[in-house]
């Protein structure tokens, strides 16, 4: 029996071909993802659904999907999908994260156009039979300093774009290493100095805990006088209400608003201002982009249910179903691996090595490493899974090596990763136990053992007596409640290291106390 797809969004007729054309059973309904109870109804009998924004895929929706395999979102964004249950029921979740690059980068670049030299006010006041030529007064273009904050795959899109226009290029992002930024033809600088130089900002970053607000009052502070900004990124970038407060003293010129921090935006504290040009989250809206992510998902959803290839997934990486079993636990030992190097590390990484050794060498290690990279580099990029993982590394200039060895060590089997960073090198290793539990096992040429877990604070100290009391006393004091407590040292009086479980997250005040601790060298707050 063929599998069963339903198309509950607007779907191109070239990519309900394709399902048709792979002898897919496919059935286009696009009104019916507005239709809360109709979706409920129907949604039992289908192996695949195909989606674009307006389906919203809840826990409600999965709860009655029994036979669903996989979700298939035309673009980029799954906010419409609760994937921790898709991903608890078995279904695979993939999106097109490429399939729009070229078109937002170029409403990016239409928007700076729009901003210089204010075309939307001046189309207003010109058809209401004004000639207000004096009043319109723009700015070139050439020759001014463009700074990019994002350079992945759309910022050097529009990077490459900005070099067409004479434009000097200046880019912050903590991922672009500098042989990338050579290949791109910016210049790699930190967010303070892009700030003190640009004459036009442009966005190209996930919304993160870092990132939200990185233009802000004191952002904007440090910004030149008649700066222009535009935002076709994310909303929650940009704080609105310090954005408008800059427009309306003049310390910023003008900006580009596509996306807002509430969607639809029915209010702004940017709307009305005559320096502002705002539109309503067009970054994606051309036809030969959602031909291309229709057609992208309609092919990926047929692979995956005909032959099972999974690509671009969110919640899976490229396993067979023969090596599910076994890989499984080294999959979620290599995830956190990467997420704990990748939370420590805060300068650009310039490469990695993953040493795999004993029986896990031989396994399927193209998944691991698409795991690992995906833990590495989600705690800034929240766009990142483990089947785009590699790509987006690549894209950064990270060199990526691989070794394969027999055991070494105690342990029969084990992963051990190394980070090279601008600043230092840092190492961590692990290993699965018998019970299928992933386990560290080494942190910088430290022995340790210490399970992951979702609160910990990792610590690191000068090897002295007391300090131990110190920390549990401060931590007793501040209500905080130590599930487990796994220490490991260089040597003697040398580096020390603490790795604390904990059972809630430890607030700002605590993190800064701890720090303060007589001995203490650096003090993290991880998710693993």
């Amino acid at each position: 029996m063929s599998p069963r797809v339903l198309v509950s969004d607007k779907l191109s007729p070239t990519a309900v071909q394709v399902f048709k054309d792979r002898g897919i059973d496919v059935d286009y309904q696009p009104d019916l993802g507005k239709d809360k109870e109709a979706l409920l109804a129907a949604i039992a009998n289908y192996d695949g659904l195909a989606i674009r924004s307006a389906t919203k895929v809840t826990e409600k929706v999965l709860g009655v999907a029994d036979k669903l395999r996989v979700i298939g979102r035309a673009g980029i964004g799954v906010d419409n999908v609760d994937l921790p249950v898709a991903t608890a029921r078995g279904v695979i979740v993939m999106n097109t994260p490429f399939g729009n690059s070229i078109t937002t980068a170029e409403h990016a670049i239409a928007m700076m156009f729009a901003v210089a030299r204010q075309i939307p006010a001046a189309d207003v006041s010109t058809q209401a039979g004004k000639w207000e030529k004096n009043r319109f007064m723009g700015v070139e273009i050439t020759g001014k300093t463009l700074g990019v904050i994002g350079c992945g795959n759309i910022g050097s899109i529009v990077a490459d774009r900005a070099h067409g226009l004479k434009m000097k290029v200046i880019a912050y992002d903590p991922f672009l290493s500098d042989e990338r930024a050579v290949q791109l033809g910016v210049d790699k600088v930190g967010v303070d100095e892009l700030f003190r130089r640009a004459d036009f900002i442009t966005l190209h970053t996930p919304l993160t805990d870092k990132t939200k607000g990185i233009i802000d009052a004191g952002a904007i502070a440090k910004m030149k006088d008649s700066v222009r900004i535009i935002n076709c990124a994310r909303g929650g970038l940009v704080d609105e209400a310090d954005l408008a407060a800059a427009l309306q003293s003049g310390k910023v010129a003008g900006a580009g608003i596509d996306v807002f921090a509430t969607e639809p935006a029915e209010s702004s504290p940017l709307f009305g201002l005559a320096n502002v040009v705002c539109t309503p989250h067009l970054g994606a809206a051309t036809s030969e982009a959602q031909e291309n992510v229709a057609v992208q998902v309609a092919e990926q959803m047929s692979d995956y249910l005909l032959d099972g290839a999974v690509t671009n997934a969110l919640n899976m990486p490229s396993i067979t179903a023969e090596e599910a079993v076994r890989l499984t636990p080294f999959v979620r030992l290599a995830e956190g691996l990467g997420s704990f190097a990748g939370q420590l590390t805060e300068t650009t990484i310039r490469g990695i090595t993953i040493e795999y050794a004993g029986d896990v060498a031989d396994m399927n290690t193209n998944a691991l490493t698409s795991a690992l990279l995906c833990g590495l580099l989600s705690p800034i990029l929240t766009e990142v899974n483990m089947v785009n993982a590699p790509i987006v590394a690549r894209d950064r200039g990270m060199a990526v090596d691989e070794v394969r060895q027999s055991q070494r060590g105690a342990f029969e089997t084990y992963v051990r990763l190394t980070v090279r960073t601008e600043r230092q090198e840092r190492s961590v290793a692990g290993t699965v136990f018998s019970n299928g539990k992933p386990r560290l096992i080494q942190i910088k040429d430290i022995g340790m053992e210490a399970s992951f877990a979702p609160h910990m604070l990792y610590i690191t100290n000068r090897d002295r007596p007391g300090f131990i009391g110190r920390l549990g006393t401060l931590l007793g004091a501040a209500n905080v409640n130590i599930a487990t407590f796994n220490l490991g040292r260089a040597a003697a009086g040398e580096e020390a290291i603490a790795l604390i479980e904990v059972d809630e997250p430890v607030g700002d005040s605590v993190l800064a106390a701890v720090q303060e601790l007589e001995g203490v060298v650096q003090v993290k707050r991880l998710n693993l």
